[in-house]
C-alpha cells in the first residue's frame, strides 16, 4: 500500500520560537502556529476558524527560526505528521498528540514583523536545510566594478 505524509501549513506564530539543544549538540526549535479560515455558513454570516497547530524544526532551521521569528510573524511551512504517544503521569491515561515536523521553514513578509511579503513567490526568507543552500553559489555584494580603474592584467599598468 502506497502512503505520503505531507503537510503545507501557511498561518502566524503564536508565540516566540522555544529552543533546546538535545545532548549531543542537535538545535530543536518549537512553534506554535494558528492557521485561519473564513467561510460563510448556509445562512449568509461570515465565520472564521482558526486551528492551533505545534510545529517542531530541527537543525539550522531551527536556529534561524528562533533566531529570526517572534510572535504574530507569518510563516510557511512543510513538513510532515508525526503522532507522539506517552502516559500520563498524574492520571496514569495513555495520551496522544499529532505536531508537524517541519522539513522547511519559509519566513514571509518583512523581517520587521510587519506583513507583505511583497506579492511575488519566494519574497520570503527561508530556512532551507544547509546543504541545498550551500549548493547556491555565493552571491557578491560589491557593485560591478569600473573597467577603467580595474587593471587590464598587463604588468605594465600596474600603479606602482
Amino acid at each position: 500500500m502506497a502512503s505520503y505524509n505531507k503537510v503545507l501549513l501557511m498561518g502566524n506564530l503564536t508565540r516566540d520560537p522555544e529552543i533546546k539543544y538535545t545532548p549531543k549538540g542537535m538545535a530543536v526549535a518549537e512553534l506554535g502556529l494558528a492557521v485561519n479560515r473564513e467561510y460563510t455558513t448556509d445562512g449568509g454570516e461570515k465565520r472564521e476558524e482558526v486551528t492551533f497547530v505545534d510545529v517542531t524544526v530541527w537543525g539550522r532551521q531551527a536556529e534561524t527560526s528562533a533566531e529570526y521569528l517572534k510572535k504574530g510573524r507569518p510563516v510557511f511551512v512543510e513538513g510532515r505528521l508525526q503522532l507522539d504517544s506517552w502516559d500520563d503521569k498524574q492520571s496514569g491515561q495513555k495520551r496522544s498528540k499529532l505536531r508537524v515536523v517541519a522539513e522547511r521553514v519559509q519566513f514571509l513578509g518583512s523581517p520587521r514583523g510587519g506583513e507583505g511579503g511583497g506579492g511575488e513567490p519566494g519574497a520570503g526568507h527561508s530556512a532551507a536545510p544547509r546543504s541545498q543552500s550551500a549548493a547556491r553559489p555565493p552571491v557578491s555584494k560589491r557593485p560591478p566594478a569600473d573597467p577603467d580603474l580595474e587593471p587590464s592584467g598587463e604588468e605594465d599598468d600596474i600603479p606602482f
